[in-house]
């Protein structure tokens, strides 16, 4: 039987393997390094191009055993023109540069396009992504927008009722009218599904434009007082609020 190949996102360079279990970043792992503090299955190891097999190898610093993979959560205000993604490959500025060396292993969990801004969740937890992420667990995401216009109260029964999308008609969502005049409104839309620009896309399907669209809860954790642009780390309450069950976790 052919011996199955490491994949490469789990193959990392030394100083990067020891940023990504979160003990330091990498100019710092570098100096570890350098100092012969660095043992991979138990070898001391100097050479700053050694490759580490993140699911198989043993990492050790000054004798001590590191986690093979020490799980992180992150909550973020993501500002309008960023985009949610790990890497892009036209040179955009992502999520992942507003994070230190040491969370840039993290991934964002779920869309949120880059004309959008507000709450997001970064995370190596992979349970915690699927549950969140997964249309059957219909995990509530809660969003403030403003549209164009004074929007009429049958642009609101339709979104509340479902509209078609090149995809299929959307789930109902939770609309509320928050305030409005001749120049704009603002709504609170609830979703418990997550197609693709959905809320820009059902409301243009009935006529109006957004023209700022925040998001301000997922779950139980809210956007808070955090300023556009800063991230930082779950508390255990908040944790809790969105840790999936063993039988989530079994799905």
């Amino acid at each position: 039987m052919k011996k199955k190949e490491s994949s490469p996102k789990r193959l990392l360079r030394l100083n990067r393997a020891l940023a990504a279990t979160g003990i330091c970043s990498r100019r710092k792992a570098d100096v570890l390094i350098a100092d012969g503090l660095v043992r991979i299955n138990g070898e001391v190891v100097t050479d700053f191009n050694r490759v580490v097999d993140m699911a198989r190898d043993k990492l050790s610093v000054d004798g001590t055993p590191l986690q093979k993979k020490r799980l992180d959560y992150v909550v973020m205000n993501k500002p309008k023109g960023v985009v949610v993604t790990c890497d892009d490959e036209r040179g955009r500025r992502t999520v992942i540069d507003l994070l230190p060396e040491e969370l840039m292993h993290l991934k964002p969990v779920g869309r949120l396009d880059s004309d959008s801004e507000g709450l997001l969740l970064l995370t190596n937890d992979g349970d915690m992504a699927r549950f969140l992420t997964h249309p059957s667990h219909e995990v509530p995401k809660l969003y403030r927008v403003n549209v164009e216009g004074d929007i009429s109260k049958n642009a609101i029964t339709a979104l509340r009722q479902g509209v078609r999308l090149s995809e299929g008609v959307t789930e109902p969502a939770f609309v509320r009218k928050i305030s409005a005049n001749a120049r704009y409104s603002q709504l609170e839309i609830e979703l418990r599904e997550g197609k693709n620009r959905q809320i820009r896309r059902m409301l243009a399907q009935v006529g109006y434009r957004v023209t700022r669209l925040v998001r301000v809860a997922i779950g139980g954790l809210q956007l808070s007082q955090l300023e556009s642009g800063s991230w930082r780390r779950l508390n255990n309450q908040e944790l809790a609020l969105l840790q999936p069950t063993e039988a989530d976790k079994s799905f």
